[in-house]
């Protein structure tokens, strides 16, 4: 999976492989891994503009999803989930997300999706302005 070549900030989202992950071939379904991608999409944006910010009621909708699977996660696992923001172009946004098993550090899975962000009232896309970029690349917390 091509990633950014510049350093970008990383937040870090933590989970558990939970009984309802698992599929017939006791390991996590891959469908699991999209819905853990967009959680810690969703997680990375909570902390960056938590409840009461105006940018909260903005929202996010996937253009594409491009996942690779590496290894299976297994129940009770805890999952290190490592996103950060690539390239920023007009109301796209491009992120990575690393899904790691957190005892061994064994790379699970590389994600890369493209979001688009819509205006909460109008439900279009709307510009990522040049703050928001920046924040998004910064620190958060």
């Amino acid at each position: 999976m091509d990633t950014p070549a510049a350093s970008a900030f990383r937040f870090v989202h933590t989970l558990h492989v939970q009984p309802a992950d698992i599929d017939d071939f006791d390991h996590a379904n891959n469908v699991q891994y999209v819905r853990w991608v967009q959680d810690t999409a969703t997680a990375h944006w909570h902390a960056a503009y938590p409840v009461g910010t105006p940018e909260h009621s903005y929202i996010w909708v996937v253009r594409e999803h491009r996942i690779q699977y590496r290894h299976p996660a297994l129940l009770n696992d805890e999952l290190r989930c490592t996103t950060w923001i690539g390239e920023v172009r007009g109301a796209q946004c491009q992120r990575f997300v690393r899904i790691e098993r957190a005892t061994d550090g064994k790379l699970l899975c590389e994600a890369k999706t493209q979001w688009v962000l819509l205006d909460p009232i109008s439900k279009r896309p709307m510009r990522i302005e040049e703050p928001m970029r920046d924040y998004l690349w910064g620190p958060v917390g």
